[in-house]
């Protein structure tokens, strides 16, 4: 008996001891996991491009795509048919007045102009002749030995030499311009903007060879819809009305509307439109955005506030821009009334104030009293924009 009470002494010391270890073990797991276990890191608070709103007065204007163009371009051909044997110039050259661009096989022409050349001093010759005999005649018929009839056969025949010399000197003179005609000269000094045909190419009289935009006043033209071509006729005249701006450049140039078309193109239903730049130094080609005021004279727009496109979002089937509160540097969701689009930058009719802070980039990432910062550039960032 007393030995079955010591079996079970130490079967319950035992047990005890293993408890103590199991919940050492346990602590110490514990203590493990905790000492692992990071505190969250705080989130980053989000830098935002803000801007100030103020009150700005614009020019309500349409604009529209042009491109310049020379305001006298003419297609240049041979004046006689003939095989083109030389062509000098090329596309984008500028060519003096008088300067050679082509030439013709002038072989044909030669031999004509010689064979009129030839019937002229025939001509000449007879006329001599005639006139001789005449003379003759006339001292004939002073002495009695012809009669009058005969003296006037001699009379008629001699005008009817002088007539073939007059015919034939014509004749030469026409052969001699048909072979001057195997030469194509500009007219005008200009840029060459097109080649029409090839070295090789048989021409008829009048087949375009080369275009040549003739130096001098230059056009911005465009197309305008049907619903504006009645403002358009009524700028016509009206001297520097329009601007142009050509693309690639700060350059800005005045215009004035000086011909409108008086049809409608018809696929795109526009009007061709011709605006006047006068002599100003703008590559043929190039293209140029041109500002129209929107109505006969213009209107501005007073105390209109404006926003880029990128400042405007939507929350609830709402348009929304998000203020800045400065106190607490958090912003906040503004429902706006849209007005007039004016080159990239909307007008907002409604909702704003003029001295309130917008956020205008990065505003689809935003939530109500979400924590920002402003967005300040580096210099060298700055400096890489520029």
């Amino acid at each position: 008996m007393d030995r079955v009470q010591s079996d079970a002494g130490k079967l319950s010391a035992g047990w005890s001891r293993l408890g103590v270890a199991l919940g050492f073990a346990t602590g110490l797991a514990l203590l493990v996991s905790g000492c692992g276990r990071q505190a969250p890191a705080p989130e980053a608070v989000r830098a935002v491009r803000v801007m100030t709103v103020q009150t700005e007065s614009r020019m309500n204007a349409m604009l529209y795509a042009a491109d310049i163009r020379p305001q006298t371009e003419s297609r240049l051909g041979f004046r006689v048919s003939g095989k083109l044997v030389q062509r000098l110039a090329a596309v984008g050259m500028h060519v003096k007045a008088g300067q050679l661009l082509a030439q013709l096989d002038a072989v044909d022409l030669k031999l004509g102009q010689d064979a009129a050349q030839a019937s002229l001093q025939a001509a000449q010759t007879n006329l001599d002749q005639v006139s001789a005999d005449n003379q003759r005649f006339q001292g004939l018929r002073a002495q009695g030995f012809i009669s009058a009839a005969e003296l006037e056969r001699s009379d008629t025949a001699l005008k009817a030499a002088k007539s073939q010399l007059e015919a034939a000197r014509a004749q030469a003179g026409v052969q001699q311009h048909q072979a001057q005609y195997a030469a194509l000269s500009a007219d005008v000094a200009g840029v060459i903007t097109a080649t029409e045909a090839e070295v090789g190419q048989v021409l008829t009289a009048g087949t375009p060879v080369l275009r040549l935009a003739h130096d001098g006043p230059r056009d911005a033209v465009f197309a305008v819809p049907e619903d504006q071509v009645n403002a358009v006729k009524a700028l016509v005249g009206r001297k520097e009305a329009l601007r142009v701006q050509v693309w690639g450049s700060d350059q800005s140039l005045p215009a004035t509307v000086r011909e409108v078309a008086a049809v409608a193109d018809p696929v795109a239903r526009t009007f061709q439109v011709k605006a006047d730049l006068g002599r100003a130094a703008v590559p043929l080609g190039q293209t140029a955005t041109l500002s129209m005021p929107g109505g006969p004279g213009g209107t501005v727009e007073a105390g209109g506030l404006y926003l880029p496109l990128t400042a405007l979002s939507e929350q609830a089937g709402k348009t929304v821009v998000w203020l800045l509160d400065e106190a607490s540097m958090t912003v906040k969701p503004q429902p706006v009334e849209l007005g007039v689009v004016v080159g990239d930058r909307l007008q907002i009719k409604a909702g704003l104030q003029a001295g309130q802070v917008v956020v205008t980039a990065g505003v689809h990432v935003l939530t109500p009293g979400l924590a920002v910062r402003r967005y300040v550039e580096s210099p060298a960032a700055a400096s890489a924009t520029r």
